[in-house]
């Protein structure tokens, strides 16, 4: 964590939504990467969304997952990785580490805490990870960049984890454009152990 880079300027991430950015509410953080944009919630300590292009030549990484989560130090008050230690949810990532995996740098930031939230195994591990998997090949077999939007959905009986009382997600979605076609793919998630791995 200690060799964690400053953001961005914003206006480098337009990469990242060329269709326009979701709503931000008071006090939403906006943070640019050089693979995503996050807007944190300081309330949830989780993203409430988080966008970016996947190119076809990013599509097919070959940097190892280094597992390295650690707290966001550009954030006065991010989560922790023990704030998931014993919860029974996976510390789960919105921009995930596969199409991060192109460069060193860009996948390690892929792992700062600002782009977790709390998933449970059956869904990061599985419905989730299919529907990664899923988009990334779409990029790979049209050669064409596409797009995508994913984040977290509340309700007021939301619960949370951990020390810095990280707010579990009801259920997550996902937007998926052709950067070409413009055809485009939305989906939605609820986090529970009930899900059938097959995301459609």
């Amino acid at each position: 964590a200690a060799d964690q880079a400053p953001p961005l300027p914003a206006a480098q991430c337009a990469i990242h939504v060329p269709f326009g950015s979701p709503n931000m509410k008071a006090g939403d953080i906006a943070i640019c990467r050089t693979g995503y944009l996050l807007v944190f919630n300081p309330t949830t300590k989780t993203p409430d969304w988080v966008s970016w292009t996947l190119t076809p030549d990013h599509a097919i990484g070959c940097v190892v997952r280094t597992n390295a989560f650690a707290a966001d130090q550009s954030l006065p008050a991010s989560a922790k990785p023990s704030d998931y230690a014993g919860s029974g949810y996976d510390q789960g990532h919105l921009a995930n580490d596969a199409d991060m995996s192109w460069d060193p740098q860009v996948e390690h930031e892929s792992f700062f805490m600002s782009n977790m939230s709390p998933q449970l195994p059956a869904v990061n591990r599985g419905t989730w990870k299919n529907l990664e998997s899923a988009a990334r090949a779409w990029v790979y077999s049209t050669k064409h960049p596409h797009t995508e939007y994913a984040g977290n959905i509340y309700s007021a009986s939301s619960k949370t984890i951990g020390a810095d009382k990280v707010v579990i997600p009801d259920a997550l979605f996902k937007i998926v454009i052709d950067d070409v076609t413009k055809k485009s793919y939305a989906f939605m998630m609820a986090n529970n152990a009930g899900l059938d791995s097959d995301y459609t």
